[in-house]
C-alpha cells in the first residue's frame, strides 16, 4: 500500500528548530557555503528591523529535513540559512565572551555565553572540553566549523581556506562587528544575549517540511520548485549517488569525477543534460521523473560509475553546443557556424539527436545532421512558432533510431523528423508574416536573417558575426510626422519590425540619414553596396508604404524558403 503522508509541514521559529535535543547533518556531498555580503546585510537588516518591532514576524522560507529518527535529521534544503543562523550565534557568545575577558560583568557574561551554547550550539563533553555542535556541515565546510567556529579559535592562516570556509569565517566576524557596533547594546551583554533569545530566536519564522525517505524528498522538491522554492536537483540527485558508495578511496574518485563532470556542464543545468542523456534510451522523460528513474536504474556502487562514465563521454559536446567558441570544435571547424546558428535559436530538444549522431555517425554525416537541425530549428521555431511539446518525442524517437541503427545516415534521420519539418508553402506563408524585435538578443537574430538573405541575394558570404553593417528600419522606430501620408500612424506599429522593413546599411549611410523623410534614406540605398538594400529603390521608387512592405516581404519570403531548406526535403 502506498504511503499516505508524504510529509510533515508546519510553521516553527529558530528556537524551536534547534531545540529539545535536534541536530541536523547537512549531507556530505552537499553544495558548499555561499553566502556573501548581500545576504549577510539582508539578514542583519531584517533582524533589525524586527528587533524595533517586537510582536513581528520573518519568514524566512522552507526548510526541507529527512528524518532518521525523531531527533536526527539531514538538511534536504536550507543549509545556507542555518548555517548563516549558526553564525550569527556564535558571534554572539563570541561577543559576550570577549566583554567576560575585557572585566565587562565578567561571570555574568560567561554565563550567558555557556547558556547561549547549550541553546544554540550544542553540547561540551566535560571530559574533553570540546564542543559538540547540533549542526553538521558538508565534508568541505564541516572541518572549519566544528573545529575553529564553535570552538572560537581563529584559523592560522585564513587564506589558505577553500573560498566556502573564508566566506564562512567573513561572516562570523561579519555579524560579530555588527553586533559590537550595535550602538544600542555595546557592552550590555545582557542586550547582546535578549537580541539572540528573543529577536532572532523567536522572531525569525520557517516553515518545516519533514520527509521520511529520500523519494519523498523528491517528491517535495518538486511541489516546491514548482513554486519558485529554491531547490536543487542537482544536489538531490548528488547525494543519493553518493550515498550508494562505500570506501573513502571510491568516495575519493567519484568525489573527483562528479566535480570535473559538474564543471564542465555547470551545476544548474545538469537535469538537463542527465534528462537529454536518457532520452537517448527513452522516447519521453519528464524532469520530475528523473530522480525515480535513477534510483530504479542506479543501486549499487558499480551502476553509478557506469552512469558517470556514459555521462563523462557526452559532457564536452554538451557544453559545446552552447558555446560555437568551445575549444571541443577545434577538432570540427566546420561545424562552427552552424553551431552559432543553433545557440541564437535557443534550441536544446535535439539534444539527445546530437548525443548519438555523433557517437555513431562519420564526421560529415554528423555535420549534416547539425545543418538540417539548423534548418528545422528555423523554420518551426522561429518563423513559425508551432508548439514546442512536438520536438522532443520527435527528436527522442530520431535518436532512439539512431542508437538502435534502425536510423544509418542524415537521410532517414530526416524521414524520422518529416512531422516537425515546416514544409515550403506554410514557412513561405509565415515568412511573410515575420516581426522580429531589433533589441537584445532578438537584434542578434535579425542580423543572422537579413545576412543570410543578402548572402543568397549577392552571392557574397555575409557572416553576421563581423559584418559591419548595422540594422536599419525604412520606416523609423520613431517617425516624424512626414511619414504620415504614406504609412497611417495607426498602422506604423504593427509594421515597424517586419522583416520587410528591416536592412542592412553601412554605418556611414546609417548615420548620415537617420530618422530622415524616405525620399533622403532612399538615395543612400542606392548608394549601398548590400543588394536587398539596392532593391528598395526598385520596389518602392517614391514613397514606403505598407503595401510595398509586404511586396518586399514576400519576396524576401521567397528566398528565405530556398536559403532554409533540408538537403534532404
Amino acid at each position: 500500500m502506498a504511503r499516505q503522508n508524504l510529509l510533515d509541514a508546519r510553521t516553527v521559529n529558530y528556537l524551536e528548530l534547534i531545540g529539545n535535543g535536534k541536530s541536523y547533518a547537512v549531507p556530505p556531498y552537499q553544495r558548499d557555503y555561499s553566502w556573501g555580503r548581500e545576504e549577510w546585510d539582508d539578514l542583519w537588516d531584517d533582524i533589525l528591523e524586527l528587533r524595533s518591532v517586537p510582536d513581528d514576524r520573518h519568514y524566512m522560507g522552507a526548510v526541507v529535513v529527512q528524518a532518521q529518527s525523531d531527533r536526527r535529521f539531514l538538511v534536504i534544503d536550507g543549509q545556507q540559512r542555518l548555517a548563516t543562523l549558526s553564525l550569527f550565534a556564535l558571534a554572539a557568545i563570541s561577543t559576550l565572551e570577549a566583554m567576560a575577558a575585557n572585566g565587562a560583568s565578567p561571570d555574568e557574561n560567561r554565563a550567558r555565553a555557556t547558556e547561549l551554547r547549550g541553546r544554540f550550539v550544542g553540547e561540551r563533553d566535560p571530559a574533553t572540553l570540546i564542543e559538540t555542535s547540533r549542526l553538521s556541515l558538508n565534508e568541505n565546510d564541516d572541518g572549519l566549523y566544528q573545529d575553529y567556529l564553535v570552538q572560537l579559535r581563529d584559523p592560522s592562516n585564513v587564506r589558505s581556506l577553500p573560498r566556502s570556509g573564508r566566506r564562512m569565517w567573513e561572516c562570523f566576524r561579519y555579524y560579530r562587528d555588527r553586533l559590537g557596533a550595535l550602538e544600542s547594546i555595546r557592552g550590555d551583554g545582557a542586550g547582546v544575549a535578549k537580541f539572540l533569545t528573543e529577536t532572532v530566536s523567536r522572531q525569525i519564522l520557517f516553515i518545516l517540511i519533514t520527509v521520511e525517505d529520500d523519494l519523498n524528498a523528491y517528491t517535495v522538491f518538486e511541489t516546491l520548485n514548482a513554486r519558485g522554492v529554491g531547490l536543487t536537483t542537482t544536489d538531490l540527485l548528488k547525494n543519493y549517488l553518493f550515498s550508494l558508495i562505500e570506501g573513502e578511496k571510491n568516495l575519493v574518485a567519484l568525489q573527483r569525477r562528479w566535480r570535473a563532470l559538474v564543471g564542465t556542464v555547470r551545476q544548474e543545468r545538469f537535469p538537463d543534460f542527465l534528462r537529454y542523456h536518457l532520452l537517448t534510451e527513452q522516447a519521453k522523460i519528464r524532469s520530475a521523473q528523473l530522480f525515480k528513474i535513477v534510483r530504479k536504474e542506479v543501486r549499487k556502487p558499480k551502476h553509478v560509475f557506469g552512469l558517470m562514465e556514459r555521462l563523462d563521454r557526452r559532457a564536452d559536446l554538451f557544453a559545446a553546443m552552447s558555446d560555437a567558441n568551445h575549444e571541443y570544435w577545434s577538432d570540427l571547424p566546420e561545424a562552427r557556424t552552424v553551431i552559432r546558428e543553433i545557440v541564437l535559436l535557443r534550441v536544446t530538444q535535439m539534444m539527445p539527436l546530437i548525443f548519438v549522431t555523433r557517437e555513431e555517425f562519420s564526421r560529415e554525416d554528423f555535420c549534416r545532421v547539425l545543418k538540417m537541425l539548423s534548418v528545422v530549428s528555423f523554420r518551426y521555431n522561429l518563423v513559425s512558432d508551432r508548439s514546442r511539446s512536438e520536438l522532443e518525442p520527435a527528436y527522442a524517437k530520431a535518436a532512439k533510431a539512431v542508437g538502435d541503427r534502425s536510423a544509418r545516415n542524415p537521410g532517414q534521420v530526416f524521414s524520422l523528423l518529416r512531422s516537425i519539418y515546416v514544409e515550403d508553402d506554410r514557412m513561405q506563408q509565415d515568412f511573410a508574416m515575420l516581426e522580429l524585435k531589433t533589441s537584445g538578443q532578438r537584434k542578434r537574430v535579425v542580423r543572422y536573417v537579413l545576412a543570410k538573405l543578402e548572402t543568397q541575394a549577392s552571392g557574397h558570404d555575409i557572416d553576421p558575426e563581423t559584418d559591419r553593417g548595422t540594422i536599419e528600419h525604412i520606416l523609423p522606430e520613431n517617425p516624424g510626422a512626414e511619414w504620415a501620408s504614406s504609412f497611417p500612424p495607426d498602422g506604423q506599429e504593427a509594421h515597424r519590425y517586419r522583416i520587410g522593413n528591416l536592412t542592412l546599411l553601412e554605418r556611414r549611410l546609417n548615420r548620415d540619414i537617420g530618422n530622415a523623410p524616405y525620399a533622403r534614406k532612399i538615395e543612400a540605398y542606392r548608394e549601398s553596396k548590400y543588394a536587398l538594400t539596392g532593391e528598395i529603390a526598385e520596389i518602392a521608387p517614391g514613397a514606403w508604404t505598407p503595401e510595398r512592405l509586404e511586396k518586399r516581404q514576400r519576396r524576401l519570403a521567397e528566398r528565405a524558403v530556398q536559403v532554409w531548406r533540408s538537403d534532404f526535403a
